[in-house]
């Protein structure tokens, strides 16, 4: 097991619901509950963060990323990380849910640590991004596949298009190559930009890719596109 992910919510329903939205795009990856009580109330408990965090570690996790729901909840964890005193245990200050969405994602992909807790601010980046320009547009994408990238135009063929679990597998795949994977401009290693696309079933997609790997990612890619990512 690879890096591992502790929820901590004021609620437990809250955390176990993220948990599974989570778990379906990361199924391989350790993702913990903590949330509420012990005695079943809302708040938090040091006693089940805790107990989370070792035990990701006892069953052989690399690291333990911590998300936590409000301000309360952040306060319990960094109490734990003070007493465990772990280099491979770390707070990610982050949107609950979208982090824990694109940090599961990165895991799911082999990221290390520190690979994992850029995904999960990547959440707070999708968060501090403009609306759009005056005329309402939306800003222009830089596009990390640079110029002399390799590219391919395709149809969404299955009819939600980039929603979160075809998002979660392009993202998962871009991952594996050492390359500069873009869709429609943004970096298709996230599947939080993937998903404010709001790409629908039969949506045309400029796919690119440059790096070492790019003409190997790009097929990959594209062959879950064009299969409509086993839905439909």
């Amino acid at each position: 097991m690879a890096i591992a992910l502790v929820l901590v919510s004021h609620s437990a329903q809250l955390a176990a619901g993220v948990v599974e939205v989570a778990g379906q795009m990361a199924p391989d990856v350790s993702i913990t509950p903590a949330g509420g009580t012990e005695d079943g109330r809302v708040g938090t408990s040091y006693d089940l963060v805790e107990q989370a965090v070792s035990g990701a570690l006892a069953d052989g996790a690399e690291g333990v990323v911590i998300l936590t729901d409000l301000g309360s909840a952040t306060l319990t964890a960094e109490s734990v990380l003070e007493v465990l005193d772990d280099d491979r245990v770390r707070l990610v200050e982050a949107p609950f849910v979208e982090a824990a969405v694109a940090s599961a994602v990165s895991a799911q992909g082999g990221g290390d640590l520190d690979a994992v807790i850029r995904a999960a601010r990547t959440a707070v980046a999708s968060f501090a991004a403009p609306a759009g320009d005056d005329d309402g547009a939306p800003p222009a994408a830089a596009d990390p596949a640079g110029a002399g990238a390799r590219s391919r135009t395709l149809v969404l063929a299955n009819s939600l298009g980039l929603h979160a679990r075809p998002a979660a597998v392009v993202a998962r795949k871009a991952s594996e190559f050492d390359a500069d994977v873009t869709i429609n401009g943004v970096d298709a290693a996230s599947v939080l930009a993937l998903m404010a696309l709001g790409l629908v079933g039969g949506a045309e997609v400029e796919l690119s890719a440059s790096g070492p790997q790019a003409d190997a990612a790009l097929e990959a890619i594209a062959a879950d596109i064009e299969a409509g990512f086993g839905e439909d």
